[in-house]
């Protein structure tokens, strides 16, 4: 994956030289200007991601017809301006993206979870490596300092497969055995612990991740994605 230089270099110094446009309207001062991310996060997606049914009532509630998957939170669907930050931040490593997806994540989680863990979903050394960073941990650290969460890096991963273009048969396979909870951070039994993606797409690594934190103690898990995708 090719270096930006725009993003890896001096990025308050070019950001007055080489000023952002939004990338919804065209305007220039930022990546998302206000109104563009006003339309993201006045989205309302209310449909469960694992069976695809609208969901009813408050949406910390499990899905009534998905009882052992814990309560998903999203953005919205894969798709239009909230889908092209998404491939942006990971593919072209658009590392100021970040703090936009961590503030539309913002407006989306009720006041209710403050004060819970926020644990990012580990990413695979190798994305890492193309990346320069990890993006669902720098998303964490912003969305964190936002909310007043706590970040915890509980889940290491212990597989690198890279899951993308697998379906869903290869995924769930991908997924076993893929993370291990850190034995050397203490699970706290009656907190809230906040899993957090990027992109539902089977669901595969966030059940399999959701599974080992169940193992370890933890009781309240809540799933926080910014996109659901197909």
């Amino acid at each position: 994956m090719a270096k930006i230089v725009k993003n890896t270099t001096f990025p308050g110094l070019l950001d007055m030289l080489m000023p952002h446009s939004c990338k919804g309207c065209g305007r220039l001062g930022a990546v998302v200007c206000d109104r563009c991310k006003k339309h993201i996060t006045d989205c309302n997606f209310d449909i469960c991601p694992e069976c695809k049914r609208k969901k009813t009532g408050k949406k910390l509630k499990n899905c009534p017809d998905c009882k052992d998957l814990p309560p998903v939170i999203a953005v919205g669907e894969r798709e239009g301006l909230l889908a092209e930050l998404i491939h942006e931040y990971k593919y072209s490593a658009t590392r100021a993206i970040h703090e936009i997806l961590a503030e539309i994540l913002a407006e989306k989680i009720p006041e209710e979870l403050k004060g819970a863990y926020l644990v990012p979903l580990p990413t695979s050394t190798a994305h890492i490596r193309e990346r320069g960073f990890d993006h669902i941990y720098l998303i964490a650290k912003k969305l964190a300092k936002m909310k007043g969460y706590r970040v915890v890096r509980l889940l290491v991963r212990e597989k690198n497969t890279v899951q993308v273009g697998a379906d869903h048969k290869a995924r769930v396979k991908q997924a076993e055995g893929a993370f291990r909870v850190d034995e050397r951070v203490l699970i706290e039994k009656d907190a809230t612990y906040i899993l957090l993606d990027d992109v539902w797409t089977t669901g595969a690594s966030m059940k399999a991740a959701t599974k080992k934190l169940r193992e370890a103690g933890a009781r309240k898990i809540v799933i926080v994605v910014l996109a659901v995708s197909g």
